[in-house]
C-alpha cells in the first residue's frame, strides 16, 4: 500500500538482471548508492579542484570533516590510526551522505535496510580482524583467551568472548538500520496526519502535525549525522582492538 510508513523501504527492480539462478537485477536502492557515491565524487573533485588558502564555505566544510575523522582515529588508534584514514573517511562519508540524501523528497534511504547495512557492518568486521590477524598473526586469538586468565574459566569465557566477537557485525547493522527506519516512519506516520486533516473540517489544527513533522525532520537529519559518527567510532574501536588485541 502506498500509504504505509513502510512503502518507503519497498525495494524496486530498476533493471531485472538474472545470472545463473541468481537475482542480481539493478533496484531503487542500487541506484541511490550511485547517487551516493558519484555525489561524494563530485564534491570531492570541486573542492580539491578549486581549493585556495582562504577556504570556501564547501572547502572549509570539507576540511573540517576530514580532520574531525582525523582526530578521531588520532585518539583511538595514535599515530597508527593515519594507516587507516583512507579505510574509515570514505566509510564515514558515504553513511553520512546515505542517511543525509534519504532525507530529500522522492529519494531512497539505502540505510534503512538491513542488508545494506550489514554489508557496511561486514566490511569493517572482516578489515579489523584481517588487520589483527596481520599484525599478530595466530597471537590475534588469544583476544578470546587472554593472558593471564585462570584455567578454570576458559569454558565459559572462551564461548563468551566468541559469541561477543560475532555479534559485532549484527549490532553495527542493526543500530543504524534500526535508526533509519525508525525515524522515517515517524516523518511519514506525521506526514498522513498533515494530508487527512487537510482533507477534513479539521483543517485548521493541521498546522499542529505539521510543525511536529518539521521538528522530527531537524531531529532526524542530526541522528543521521549521529549514527554515521557513532559507525565511525564504532570502526575505530575494532580497529583498536584488533591492533591492542583488547
Amino acid at each position: 500500500m502506498k500509504n504505509s510508513p513502510l512503502h518507503q523501504f519497498e525495494i524496486v527492480k530498476l533493471i531485472p538482471i538474472k545470472v545463473g539462478g541468481f537475482d542480481i537485477s539493478f533496484t531503487n536502492s542500487s541506484l541511490w548508492m550511485v547517487i551516493v557515491a558519484v555525489t561524494l565524487c563530485l564534491l570531492g573533485h570541486v573542492v580539491t579542484r578549486k581549493s585556495s588558502f582562504i577556504p570556501s564555505r564547501m572547502q572549509f566544510a570539507y576540511e573540517y570533516i576530514y580532520n574531525f575523522i582525523a582526530d578521531v582515529l588520532k585518539s583511538s588508534l595514535g599515530r597508527e590510526g593515519r594507516a587507516y584514514f583512507p579505510y574509515v573517511f570514505p566509510l564515514f562519508l558515504f553513511v553520512l551522505m546515505s542517511n543525509l540524501m534519504g532525507l530529500l523528497p522522492y529519494s531512497f534511504t539505502v540505510t534503512s535496510h538491513i542488508i545494506v547495512t550489514f554489508a557496511l557492518a561486514m566490511l569493517v568486521f572482516v578489515g579489523a580482524t584481517t588487520v589483527g590477524i596481520i599484525k599478530h598473526g595466530t597471537g590475534f586469538f588469544r583476544t578470546f583467551y587472554p593472558v593471564g586468565t585462570p584455567l578454570f574459566v576458559a569454558p565459559i569465557l572462551i564461548p563468551i568472548e566468541i559469541i561477543s566477537f560475532l555479534a559485532r557485525p549484527i549490532s553495527l547493522a542493526v543500530r543504524l538500520f534500526a535508526n533509519m527506519v525508525a525515524g522515517h516512519v515517524m516523518i511519514k506516520i506525521f506526514a498522513g496526519f498533515v494530508g487527512m486533516l487537510l482533507k477534513s473540517p479539521l483543517a485548521v489544527i493541521s498546522i499542529l502535525p505539521l510543525l511536529l513533522n518539521t521538528t522530527l525532520t531537524g531531529f532526524e537529519i542530526m541522528i543521521a549525522l549521529l549514527q554515521a559518527y557513532v559507525f565511525t567510532i564504532l570502526t575505530c574501536i575494532y580497529l583498536n582492538d584488533a591492533l591492542s588485541l583488547h
